[in-house]
């Protein structure tokens, strides 16, 4: 009689509580990922498919009539566009300047219905049967406007940038009756400015055209 006893039977190992090491992490992740490719669960990035679908979308816009430099102009635009760009972009009229674009300088000033208002910060589409002036709109007949002359004669602009726009608001001070003094042309203004400082040759400028006009 043997007596050898049968070999024990093979206990297979516990499942381990520790948390699993960073390579099986890794392998885990990459098997999942792959299955999912593979198994058509993932069709394309979302965040790519969210742009396109923003970009299809067109930007609304709206149908606007107004009457620049004695123009009647209609045209259709996007319904954030600026007064600034609508001149500048739709209609080609460049002089009015876009310098801060933040209603800071005045470079983009502009009548609307005889009032001064920065044009960078007013919406196209509010202007429906307004009257727009630019600074292409103040010559006449081939003769310069009196404050365009006076701008040449006291030699008030030096890079020239900011010129459209204190021509444009200097017109709209002296239309306002707010020329008595230079103290009160310079508050009245104060709201242009002149990066290479010709205000005392801008003043003088200004009082000019109003004792002429």
């Amino acid at each position: 009689m043997s007596t050898e006893h049968p070999a024990p039977a093979e206990i297979p190992p516990a499942e381990s509580d520790a948390p699993p090491t960073r390579r099986t992490f890794i392998a885990t992740t990459t098997a999942v990922s792959g299955a999912a490719v593979v198994g058509g669960l993932i069709t394309g990035p979302p965040a790519l498919a969210a742009t396109e679908a923003v970009v299809s979308e067109a930007p609304p816009g709206s149908r606007v009539s107004l009457t620049v430099n004695g123009v009647r102009r209609t045209v259709t635009v996007d319904n954030r566009t600026s007064l600034l760009d609508l001149l500048r972009e739709h209609l080609d009229l460049t002089g009015s300047k876009k310098g801060c674009n933040a209603g800071a300088c005045g470079a983009c000033t502009v009548l609307v219905d005889g009032r001064r208002v920065t044009s960078c910060l007013t919406l196209a589409v509010r202007l429906e049967g307004a009257e727009v002036t630019t600074i292409e709109g103040l010559e006449k007949g081939g003769r310069l406007h009196p404050l365009q002359q006076a701008f040449i004669d006291q030699d008030a602009f030096q890079c020239g940038f900011c010129t459209s726009g204190q021509i444009v608001s200097g017109v709209g001070c002296i239309q306002e009756g707010h020329t008595g003094s230079q103290d009160e042309i310079q508050e009245w203004m104060s709201g242009n400015l002149c990066r290479c400082g010709c205000y005392v040759k801008i003043v003088r400028a200004v009082q000019q055209a109003a004792d002429r006009m």
